[in-house]
């Protein structure tokens, strides 16, 4: 079984709205949270009775992350200590105000 998100809200009516997260068109009212939850549950039913689900690959949504691209590559760098010792010198002396010593 899986799970779906939904979102329930109040209308101005004063019933209550449930859709489907990713299905706007798998939408359902009903006088209480729970009867507009029952019924977009319902709509959902019917929905997947007439098709089947898939998922597929498709291209990132956002732009990679260029700091995860080099994450770890000095792990195994020997001279990696020395250089990140050089730079908090370095930086000290400048009167840089990053010293996280």
């Amino acid at each position: 079984m899986s799970s779906y998100q939904v979102l329930v809200e109040k209308a101005p009516d004063g019933f209550f709205s449930a859709t489907v997260i990713g299905m706007p068109e798998c939408t359902a009212e009903g006088t209480t949270k729970e009867e507009a939850l029952e019924n977009a549950r319902a709509r959902l039913k019917e929905r997947l009775a007439r098709g089947e689900l898939f998922t597929i690959e498709g291209p990132p949504t956002q732009a990679a992350n260029p700091w995860l691209e080099i994450h770890g590559s000095l792990r195994d760098d020997p001279t990696f200590d020395d250089f990140v010792s050089e730079t908090q010198l370095l930086r000290f002396q400048q009167g840089s105000r990053f010293n996280p010593r």
